[in-house]
């Protein structure tokens, strides 16, 4: 990943950076890792991740 600084503009690149990190699920990812997960809250937790995706793809499809 890349984000280029223009006009030595950091704050601005910074930005830029960890809202594309975010969109990406590093900072989720991160925070997931940081305790040991038992296999069933993990698996729990990816039914329910799953849920919520064909939740919002079904929300789509009726606009």
């Amino acid at each position: 990943m890349e984000v280029k600084v223009i006009d030595n503009d950091v704050e601005k690149a910074l930005k830029i950076l960890k809202n594309k990190l975010s969109k990406n699920g590093l900072f989720k990812e991160l925070k997931l890792r940081r305790a040991y997960e038992k296999p069933s809250v993990k698996r729990k937790r990816k039914a329910l991740e799953a849920r919520r995706r064909m939740a919002k793809a079904r929300k789509r499809r009726h606009f």
